[in-house]
């Protein structure tokens, strides 16, 4: 499904702009759109965010494909 991508990608992304984040102090997503308090960055945030929670459906309908196949 093109959303579960977009989502896994969405939080991918979040994911190493913590990890730069935790290792060197440096927010690339606050970099790039001017601060972490910028309207551009709150919403890559936002939207990192929300792919997260949506990512958590993706372990139980992978479980749940698995269990219908076997």
């Amino acid at each position: 499904m093109v959303m579960d991508r977009i989502a896994l990608l969405l939080a991918i992304i979040g994911g190493l702009n913590w990890g730069s984040v935790g290792l060197f102090r440096f927010d690339l997503v606050a970099w790039l759109f001017g601060g972490q308090t910028a309207t551009v960055s709150r919403v890559v945030y936002t939207l990192v965010g929300l792919a997260s929670v949506w990512c958590v459906s993706l372990l139980f309908r992978a479980r749940d494909e698995a269990d219908e196949l076997g």
